[in-house]
């Protein structure tokens, strides 16, 4: 019980940042909805390549990920803001469980994350046709959601062991541009080469890209759903556990 409700106390603590300050969240949209605009209209001629599938809803989740993605990722440089500010120590020296210190912060993530992926799917529905299945839509959002809050929970991590921004940043671009490039985000893996396929494989992200597609199109009973739900599902939770032991570990 008292974990639950301090876990909620940092959750509104977090979320009223974020409503005084909105800039960040609709930054973090520009570039999806830029993508959505004037890269959306140029996979429409890979018919036969995608299977004659609606080129929305190959692009739309896969940017819903990308939203998750780099936001999720760079949220621990909030962490360094808040331990420059003084936060961090403040709420170290209160009886609030450690645990709920991570929480709040990832379940704030997770509901920018949801808002952000509404926007975007409602900018693809009225600007370009987009159908999606609505239960699929829910689903798709809910699994980018549980991938988003393994990665906060690593980023707060490493932003707590880095305590500067140009070490953060130094490791997230390392990690970011090939894991994207690897997880078929803008462009099917399918349309590569063999080769560049079976690397991609290895990128537990690149099986979230293609469950959120299946399940946007509302084919509940594709493989890649299970196993993109499976995987995703398991990596957020050994994201986390790592997360939370290193935020228990620096916090103590």
């Amino acid at each position: 019980m008292r974990f639950a409700h301090d876990t909620g106390l940092i959750f509104w603590s977090q979320l009223r940042t974020n409503l005084r300050n909105p800039m960040w969240v609709i930054i973090g949209l520009s570039q999806p909805v830029l993508y959505l605009v004037l890269f959306g209209p140029l996979i429409n001629g890979l018919g036969p390549a995608l299977g004659d599938v609606d080129s929305w809803k190959i692009l739309t989740p896969a940017l819903v990920i990308q939203t998750g993605l780099m936001g999720s990722l760079y949220a621990g440089f909030n962490i360094i803001s808040e331990l420059r500010a003084g936060v961090v120590e403040r709420q170290r020296v209160t009886p609030a469980d450690r645990g709920a210190l991570l929480l709040g912060r990832v379940l704030k993530d997770m509901v920018v994350l949801i808002v952000q992926a509404l926007v975007l799917v409602g900018v693809a529905v009225l600007a370009f046709g987009l159908r999606p299945d609505p239960t699929g839509l829910v689903l798709s959002v809910l699994l980018i959601a549980v991938m988003a809050a393994g990665l906060a929970a690593a980023s707060y991590a490493l932003g707590l062991w880095a305590r500067n921004e140009g070490t953060l940043a130094s490791v997230l671009n390392s990690v970011t541009l090939p894991v994207m490039l690897l997880s078929g985000i803008l462009l099917p893996m399918a349309v590569g080469p063999t080769w560049l396929r079976n690397i991609a494989k290895a990128n537990p992200f690149s099986h979230t890209v293609d469950a959120a597609r299946a399940l946007f199109r509302g084919d509940f009973g594709s493989a890649d759903v299970y196993l993109g739900t499976g995987i995703t599902v398991v990596v957020a939770l050994v994201l986390m556990v790592i997360g939370a032991r290193s935020f228990a570990r620096e916090n103590a």
